[in-house]
């Protein structure tokens, strides 16, 4: 269920507006009767595994060397 409340109610009951949120109910706050922002409850998600792009980007050993002299040009021309 989505419940439409005004900035300055939203600003003045927004306890009550969270634990509604909390309870499964979807938050729309408007500005001068027009929806301007949601409120809704943050998804559980689920945990991002570290490395789970490994091997697929290889960064060169020469990645930090110093460039020809014609590609410096090129970027200061």
């Amino acid at each position: 269920m989505t419940k439409s409340v005004g900035v300055h109610e939203a600003k003045t009951h927004l306890s009550r507006l969270l634990a509604d949120v909390a309870a499964g109910e979807d938050v729309v706050i408007t500005r001068r009767g027009e929806p301007a922002a949601r409120l809704v409850a943050l998804g559980t998600g689920t945990p991002r595994s570290f490395g789970i792009d490994r091997g697929r980007l290889v960064i060169p050993d020469d990645f930090d060397a110093a460039l020809d002299d014609d590609v410096l040009d090129a970027f200061e021309a």
